[in-house]
């Protein structure tokens, strides 16, 4: 593997053929060819240069060439493009100043030192142009050939052929003795493609006779990146938006919404609402926030749309409003402008109303049967503050058994690790227990209302171990069998964590049976 360096550090490899004919690879390190010029975009020198390769192929190259004078900043592949066209012009001293900057940006481009030595040689400066064949043979670094389609050009440098060249300059300079060297040397280098023009250079150099020069075939442009050039072509990654159906004749609408099947001969207006379809009752506005404060009670916000029910059917978000939180609604099911949700008033709400007088009972649209609840006269709400707030139905006068069994039953907790107490710091005087009077608690009621404090405890559980378990990672618990285990939480069903001997983790829990709560 043979390297060659440049300031910029961009790697491109190239295929190689050393002596024994066996194959290698050439990574060339050369100057960015897509380097952003100081005036002009990547994009526009990208496009030009694409444009330009176009005319040469069309044969225009007058076109081409006028193409890449336009490219401010060329690159040194854009410098090499122009000599090669000045050189097919015969403009010698255009080509000679055109690979000159294509050296000064790449100082490792063999093959401009090639063509540079080649325009040398047609301008009779034939130190020079040996000196230019030399630095490119030193630049193939011992190596066959040097393939540039990597790097977009369609051309294979071949060693022998710089030997070539540089035994006609020695012959031009009356050297013959170095010329043949050259040719000699050749020979090693040489591939099948190569033999005849080898073996005729020699038999020219034998009788003092100058041969042909191998030149490269200027119409051979670098080319941009192919990859790059694709993406110069704008692309509707979206396309266009198109109706393809509409339950609306004549619609063109083409945004984000929902689409309906279309059907023939569809009616000349937006079919109603199926959902409107099944409600009885008058629609309503609301017009004041409404934050309920039993299980009967409906939450609502300004702007939510209520039906007040004269038949309760067909609805799962129901309960009682207060009649002047509302405002009536005046909906037409056949209209088919939207009129938007009716803005909140600006007027503060009023007191809030007794609740047997002005109650309503409404729903929100919803999909399932319900049976009204009715309430009772001799019903007390009970009020629980936990960590969140929340009510009872009791009737008054019930037995603690009862109270705390529908309690439980709300938080999910069993009855035992539930405290009551009367005011929000548990004591001995407040607590509420099965051997409470619950007379105290029924008196302290106030127009069918009662506040009580709710706390709960959580009943440690412990394990047995079954059989040992020991394992290497750090996560687990590891124990012994018949030692005690603390249960912390349960990760699923197959997995347990829990502590034991001062050590957390997780273990299985086939391994270990619960202890009993009297077997502590």
């Amino acid at each position: 593997m043979c390297y060659l360096y440049t300031p910029t550090m961009t790697f491109i490899t190239l295929p190689l053929l050393n002596g024994t004919n066996q194959r290698n690879f050439l990574t060339v390190v050369y100057s960015s060819v897509y380097s952003k010029p100081a005036n002009m975009s990547f994009v526009d020198t990208l496009r030009q240069w694409d444009e330009a390769v176009t005319c040469v192929n069309r044969q225009d190259f007058s076109k081409a060439l006028e193409i890449f004078l336009g490219i401010q900043e060329p690159n040194s592949k854009i410098y090499f493009d122009i000599g090669c066209l000045h050189l097919l012009d015969q403009d010698f001293d255009a080509a000679e100043k055109a690979f000159d900057c294509s050296i000064r940006k790449d100082e490792h481009l063999a093959i401009a030192f090639f063509q540079r030595g080649i325009t040398f040689y047609k301008k009779k400066r034939y130190e020079e142009s040996l000196a230019d064949f030399q630095k490119t043979f030193k630049t193939l670094r011992g190596n066959q050939l040097i393939d540039y389609k990597a790097l977009g050009l369609r051309y294979i440098l071949y060693a022998c052929d710089v030997l070539h060249n540089m035994a006609l300059v020695e012959a031009e300079l009356g050297n013959w003795e170095k010329a043949q060297e050259h040719l000699t040397k050749a020979l090693n280098y040489k591939t099948e493609a190569r033999f005849n023009i080898i073996d005729k250079a020699l038999q020219s150099i034998l009788k003092q006779k100058l041969f042909k020069l191998v030149e490269f075939q200027s119409k051979e442009m670098f080319k941009p990146n192919k990859h790059y050039v694709a993406e110069l072509e704008k692309k509707d990654y979206l396309g266009k938006a198109k109706v393809v159906a509409s339950v609306v004749p004549q619609d063109e609408f083409s945004g984000f919404a929902p689409l309906q099947p279309q059907v023939q001969d569809g009616p000349t207006r937006p079919k109603e609402p199926e959902v409107l379809r099944v409600l009885e009752g008058e629609p309503h506005t609301v017009l004041f926030e409404f934050i309920p404060e039993t299980s009967d009670e409906l939450a609502v916000v300004p702007g939510n749309i209520v039906f007040v029910l004269q038949k309760v059917h067909c609805v799962v978000f129901m309960g009682l409003v207060p009649y002047n939180y509302l405002e009536r609604l005046e909906i037409s099911l056949a209209s088919n402008k939207n009129k938007g949700i009716t803005p909140p008033p600006s007027r503060q709400p009023p007191t809030r109303p007794e609740r047997i007088q002005g109650w309503l009972f409404c729903s929100f649209i919803s999909s399932h049967h319900f049976q009204e609840k009715q309430s009772t006269d001799n019903s007390c709400i009970v009020k629980v503050h936990f960590n969140f707030n929340f009510v009872v139905s009791v009737p008054c006068g019930s037995p603690y058994t009862m109270l705390i069994e529908k309690i439980s039953r709300k938080l999910n907790l069993p009855s035992s690790a539930i405290t009551l107490s009367l005011t929000s710091e548990a004591s001995e005087q407040s607590v509420i227990s099965a051997n409470t009077e619950m007379e105290e608690l029924w008196s302290r009621a106030s127009g069918g209302r009662v506040t009580l404090w709710c706390n709960t405890k959580e009943e440690e559980i412990h394990l047995v171990a079954l059989h040992s378990y020991e394992s290497s990672n750090p996560e687990d618990l590891n124990f012994q069998q018949g030692d005690k285990i603390k249960l912390l939480s349960k990760i699923n069903q197959d997995w347990l964590e829990g502590q034991c001997n001062g050590n957390t983790g997780i273990f299985p829990a086939s391994f270990v049976e619960e202890v009993p709560a009297n077997g502590q």
